[in-house]
């Protein structure tokens, strides 16, 4: 397995990726697929995601294919980096792809933030027992209400230890994904 940092050159991929994601397991993300397609579907969106102050665009490979993709950016209202978009393509699940991925965005994320934060569908079991087991666990912030109108997502929290040796925090800016 190989990761691979993108820059908005690599916008193809990301989009290729990111919509086989939100086909593959609707559930799983806040986005719909309706929103990234047709009249959402441009070149000059996908790029803009790069354009995010501070944030990082990180796929896995497997012998050569992208088969898994994470983002981390500024989290909104706190001085924390979050982690979104993670998905890992249900033929190479389970083989520490998903691991790497949330991994390499905490490294990424130890030299800017304190805190490293994610949101979950509270249906996702198996996501929550991965995060969990990578010592993450539920915050006391509210997550974005899901499509149902009704049930809310789970915001996990992870400590990242003492943030007085990190540079000042840059500009943020989140794409509403």
């Amino acid at each position: 397995m190989e990761l691979q940092t993108l820059d908005a050159a690599g916008w193809r991929v990301w989009r290729a990726l990111r919509l086989r994601a939100l086909t593959e397991d609707p559930d799983a993300f806040g986005s719909r697929l309706a929103s990234w397609t047709g009249d959402g579907d441009r070149e000059d969106r996908w790029r803009a995601t790069f354009a995010i102050p501070g944030s990082v665009h990180l796929v896995a490979r497997v012998h050569g294919e992208p088969c898994g993709m994470v983002r981390g950016i500024w989290a909104d209202h706190v001085d924390a980096i979050e982690l979104v978009s993670l998905w890992v393509a249900p033929d190479v699940r389970g083989r520490g792809v998903a691991t790497a991925l949330i991994d390499a965005i905490e490294q990424w994320a130890a030299e800017r933030a304190g805190v490293l934060l994610l949101s979950v569908a509270p249906a996702n079991v198996r996501a929550i027992r991965l995060y969990e087991s990578l010592g993450f666990a539920a915050s006391r912030w509210t997550g974005d209400l899901l499509p149902d109108g009704v049930t809310r997502e789970i915001v996990m929290a992870k400590s990242l230890g003492d943030a007085s040796a990190r540079p000042p925090r840059r500009g943020r800016r989140r794409d509403g994904e």
